[in-house]
């Protein structure tokens, strides 16, 4: 397990796994998934404030969905980045809006995310 794994500096972890793309939420006619407009991102680990949704969760209901079929894409992952890279790691914003996310300076990173 890795909690146990890194037990010594369990405290200090934080895991984040993240895609590119995501899946509809509705079945096409072969009862597969597509290729969707949001996904789902998991940020883990001693250094973080789980145990919850974070963000802006739209829902699942048809009416909630991007054009009755996607997840409606609410969150930005910049902002989750922004929050790993300035908030856990302590990397300078202004070097983080320079030369990690360049052209993101108008996205805050996300708020309350470690303990």
């Amino acid at each position: 397990e890795l909690r146990n794994g890194l037990a010594t500096v369990w405290e200090k972890t934080a895991v984040l796994t993240l895609s590119e793309f995501g899946r509809t939420a509705m079945e096409n006619g072969s009862g597969g998934t597509d290729h969707g407009t949001a996904g789902t991102s998991f940020l883990f680990g001693g250094a973080v404030s789980g145990g919850r949704i974070a963000g802006e969760w739209p829902g699942l209901g048809h009416s909630e969905l991007f054009e009755g079929r996607d997840l409606y894409p609410k969150n930005s992952t910049e902002a989750l980045l922004k929050s790993v890279l300035i908030e856990h790691l302590h990397i300078a914003k202004s070097h983080v809006n320079r030369a990690v996310l360049p052209g993101t300076s108008s996205i805050p990173p996300m708020r309350d995310l470690f303990a």
